[in-house]
């Protein structure tokens, strides 16, 4: 699981360097499909570590977004990271 969060720590990291909007949009996509995967495995385990940084990616996501002039998106992954605790 620890390999699907530096994917999406990854995707999140070539997201923010890239300064195609289509393409940034796209990788945040990708960071999303990745961390979803991880918080399932996460909630299975119930592995309290694994949801906190699960967490703070979604939070590094919504600061993307939000940056980019996504509000709205930005939110949505503030509240999935407030819900994993």
């Amino acid at each position: 699981m620890h390999k699907v969060i530096h994917l999406a720590q990854v995707y999140l990291e070539n997201a923010s360097k890239s300064t195609d909007p289509d393409i940034r949009l796209v990788l945040c996509h990708d960071v999303e499909v990745s961390l979803t995967q991880a918080k399932k495995s996460a909630k299975r385990t119930e592995n309290k570590d694994m949801r906190q940084e699960i967490g703070t990616v979604f939070i590094q996501l919504g600061g993307l977004l939000e940056h980019h002039g996504h509000a709205k998106e930005a939110q949505a992954f503030y509240n999935k990271s407030a819900k994993l605790g």
